[in-house]
């Protein structure tokens, strides 16, 4: 087995854009932005090689990977927390809440108690005073998957 400054000592500038392509593509497979710093990093230290060819040893190469891994992982985090901005009440996973306070026109009349509403491109069930179809009514809340609704 060969002495390892035989084995480092023969990288060469493609190497690095090698393992930037290899990280990159395995970032692409499995998002998380954690091995895209690294990727960038690598192709960083293999254009820094093709600039100074063999006057970079290679553990100055790998001490530069380091550097410009964690650097640049540590400076995404940073600048990602810093530009979240919560939401103050979000409607994900709770479809029928974005249609709270929207009037809607009822395609049957609501009978007992119960009708149905066209919202957008999907039909709700309603609950609500009795009404003719075609009257306006307003959702006022949900309730699973109907939405209650009062006359406008």
């Amino acid at each position: 087995m060969g002495d390892i400054n035989e084995i480092f000592g023969q990288i060469v500038f493609w190497h690095w854009w090698v393992l930037a392509v290899i990280l990159i593509a395995i970032e692409v497979f499995a998002p998380s932005t954690v091995l895209l710093w690294p990727g960038i990093a690598a192709g960083i230290v293999g254009l820094t090689m093709l600039i100074f060819g063999d006057a970079m040893v290679w553990e100055y190469q790998v001490l530069l990977f380091a550097v410009l891994s964690v650097v640049s992982l540590v400076g995404w985090r940073y600048y990602a927390r810093s530009r979240v901005t919560p939401a103050d009440e979000t409607t994900l996973n709770r479809r029928g809440q974005q249609y709270v306070g929207r009037v809607l026109t009822l395609e049957e009349p609501i009978v007992n108690g119960q009708g149905r509403a066209t919202v957008d491109d999907s039909t709700w069930l309603v609950s609500g005073p009795d009404m003719d179809a075609g009257s306006r009514v307003r959702v006022v809340d949900v309730d699973a998957a109907t939405l209650r609704v009062e006359p406008t």
